[in-house]
């Protein structure tokens, strides 16, 4: 489990296609791994991978060709936003985040007003029903606000401090997304799709 509030921004160090499948060495920018044993799971670009091997300032993961098909980011080179795993006393920032991507979103517009930036995304369209104004959404491993909803086409607001500390800086009309929509939301989904079956029961 995690939060949503960057630690760090890391970088694909080496990336090894085995089969459909993939190996990866990232480096930590900075992340503190002392806390981190193997096994433990890290969030990447919003995505939860497990750590196969660790070094002072790298970890390895390995990734499933169902991970690669469903997700973005993951190429030679990257910067990548990483957050280690949630711990109980940890203050929780920003919301709960499994670190299992929903499905790739769309950038639309991506422009300043004022200090901060307007974020326009197109989540696909099986999504849309969990994305509410002023819910929370995670966007590339980002826990943000959504600030107005039109159809599956959602806004978020980035101040300066969020684009500093994570690589939502780079985005542009067209770049390809990893979004997480609230869990609560689809409890409650859930849940109502059994009270409606014991409804008619």
């Amino acid at each position: 489990m995690f939060t949503g509030i960057i630690q760090s921004i890391g970088r694909i160090h080496e990336y090894e296609a085995r089969g459909a499948d993939a190996h990866m060495v990232i480096l930590g920018g900075g992340l503190d791994f002392s806390d981190v044993a193997l096994g433990d799971s890290i969030a990447v670009n919003g995505v939860c991978l497990t750590a196969v091997a660790l070094t002072p300032d790298s970890f390895s993961v390995d990734v499933s060709a169902e991970t690669l098909r469903c997700t973005e980011g993951f190429t030679p080179g990257a910067e990548v936003n990483l957050e280690k795993a949630l711990r109980l006393a940890d203050r929780l920032g920003g919301h709960l985040v499994s670190g299992h991507v929903d499905g790739v979103g769309t950038v639309h517009r991506f422009v300043p007003v004022g200090e901060s930036h307007l974020l326009e995304i197109d989540a696909p369209a099986e999504l849309a029903r969990y994305i509410i104004r002023k819910g929370s959404i995670t966007v590339n491993g980002v826990s943000l606000t959504v600030n107005a909803v039109d159809g599956a086409r959602f806004a978020l607001n980035l101040i300066p401090h969020t684009l500093d500390m994570t690589t939502l800086k780079h985005l542009r009309a067209g770049s390809r997304v990893n979004l997480e929509v609230d869990m609560i939301a689809r409890y409650v989904e859930r849940m109502m799709q059994f009270t409606n079956i014991t409804d008619k029961d």
